[in-house]
């Protein structure tokens, strides 16, 4: 069943790819949305085979592949992976269906085919490394996601792709480096059979030893989510990539980082965990806040949204440092909530792009405008705002409010420069909605192209699932509730602090007017 998210978009991939002959590029397009589609729906079916009351691995898959090496085809599924892959494929299926010429990418798709073989692969390539139960395994997933994305930048980017391609190839080449490093070390120092996952055993090493392969850990996986003083690869590639290729970016890759945060920092390591906790507290709170400042800053609105990835995947930071159940669950909550919100936003973004012509804060004005404008475009990017901005109502609130109750027992401090964060938050999305919604239009300016509901579609799907789950919030934490309560529970603390970092609430009983109501 697990195989079947992995190798049903490898075959997509290789029939979009090598079908032999010419091939109407609209021909395609269907293909890959078809795929795509039968990918998604695979996705929802594994839910309802799903036992929310088991917190371990469910459907899983193994058979011997290369025993000498430890390698073996093993996988699992459980309430920290299963969102994100759902998470992956519906982001996938946005990408595919946007990605023709009444869209957001360059007018026509240049190499259609190659562009979706491409999309496909990534999809693969996620759900393979978010699937693997296998430390090499995983790393393969993990590295095969580099050459499509480096593709995807140099050849359907804007001016400078070249440079950020480049850039982000290397700064990922590192990161794979320094997990292989750590999964080899691991392997070697507990003389494991096989790079298995419950093979590995880290109660033998000495806390240096752990620390120093924590370390190596954190730093690969902190240039993928990117933490500062990580990103610097982050901006240009978001901006310089096509608005697709930054969907898949922001929304999908960056998830591959917090969730190797979860499941190999803190899962393989739970006792060292619990000593660097302090320090990553700090971290978070240096990403939102360096994340908000530096957005207000900046007159690109595609580069404003992208410095506001950092800042939110802080948070996610915040929440598995604290360690508190209702803190993880929250974390794993705002990996989903931010992805839907940045693909939302850079969807966005790119139709302004394309119909205006300009992403310049001090040229764009009066878009609200219901004649000459795009009203419906505008009304969905207040609403965008309103969610990354943490408006009650939305998923943005659910996940961030669940991280801040979690974490200020743990880390107060903290927790409350990330809540100021918060209100920096509002403040850039304030000047981007003023500067680009309101106002009047110049008369000069001539009448925008019309944007259809076709192409508005994935926008709309976007914004109901972003208000579905802020008003029913127990459809995004029911998943992976009973998994994060299990991660806690099996990292050792003392018992004091178990007792004081105990949640004041069940995440399982939140209902959307309690929510609401606790930020009258």
């Amino acid at each position: 069943m697990l195989s079947a998210l992995i190798w049903l978009p490898v075959i997509g991939a290789a029939i979009i790819g090598f079908f032999p002959g010419e091939v109407p590029a609209a021909r395609i397009r269907k293909a890959a949305i078809a795929i795509s589609s039968l990918i998604l729906l695979w996705t929802l079916f594994l839910f309802t085979r799903f036992d929310l009351s088991a917190p371990g691995m469910q459907m899983s898959e193994f058979f011997t592949w290369i025993p000498t090496l430890g390698l073996n085809y093993r996988l699992g599924v459980d309430g920290l992976s299963l969102p994100l892959v759902a998470l992956t494929n519906l982001l996938t299926l946005v990408v595919v269906f946007s990605s023709d010429s009444r869209s957001i990418t360059s007018i026509p798709l240049k190499r259609p085919r190659l562009f979706y073989a491409l999309v496909l692969t990534i999809s693969a390539g996620m759900a393979g490394a978010l699937l693997a139960q296998n430390l090499l395994l995983f790393f393969l997933f993990y590295e095969i996601e580099l050459i499509p994305f480096y593709l995807l930048i140099v050849i359907w980017g804007s001016e400078k792709r070249e440079y950020a391609a480049i850039k982000f190839l290397i700064y990922t080449a590192v990161s794979g480096i320094l997990i292989l490093a750590a999964f080899l070390a691991l392997n070697w120092l507990t003389g494991a059979s096989s790079f298995d996952y419950t093979d590995i055993q880290t109660q033998g090493l000495s806390q240096r030893t752990q620390l120093i392969l924590l370390t190596l850990m954190l730093v690969g996986f902190g240039i993928k989510i990117p933490l500062v003083p990580l990103h610097t690869w982050l901006p240009d590639a978001y901006v310089e990539s096509s608005a697709s290729t930054a969907i898949l970016l922001g929304g999908v890759l960056a998830k591959l980082g917090t969730y190797g945060l979860v499941r190999f920092c803190l899962g393989l390591f739970p006792e060292t965990w619990s000593l660097v906790t302090p320090g990553l507290s700090i971290l978070a709170a240096v990403c939102v806040l360096y994340g908000a400042m530096a957005a207000i800053a900046q007159k690109d609105i595609k580069r404003m949204v992208a410095y506001s990835s950092i800042g939110h995947m802080g948070y996610v930071l915040l929440g598995t440092a604290a360690l508190t159940p209702l803190a993880m669950v929250g974390a794993v909550s705002q990996m989903i909530s931010h992805g839907l919100i940045l693909a939302l936003l850079f969807y966005l973004v790119g139709v302004i792009e394309e119909k205006v012509g300009t992403r310049d804060l001090d040229v764009l004005n009066g878009l609200l405008n219901p004649i000459r404008g795009l009203p419906l475009t505008s009304a969905l990017l207040i609403l965008a705002g309103m969610a990354s901005a943490g408006i009650p109502g939305m998923a943005g609130f659910v996940a961030e409010f669940l991280v801040f109750q979690g974490s200020y027992s743990a880390f107060p401090l903290p927790t409350l420069l990330c809540i100021a964060g918060t209100a920096l938050t509002a403040v850039y999305f304030v000047i981007l909605l003023n500067r680009t919604c309101f106002g009047k239009l110049s008369n000069y300016t001539a009448y925008y192209p019309k944007v259809t509901l076709l192409e508005q579609a994935p926008a709309l799907v976007l914004t109901a699932l972003i208000i579905w789950l802020g008003v029913q919030p127990t459809w995004l934490v029911r998943w992976s509730e009973t998994t994060t309560t299990a991660i806690v529970a099996a990292t050792p603390l003392s018992e004091s602090r178990r007792i004081a970092l105990q949640p004041v609430l069940k995440v399982s009983e939140l209902k959307a007017p309690a929510i609401v109501s606790v930020n009258p």
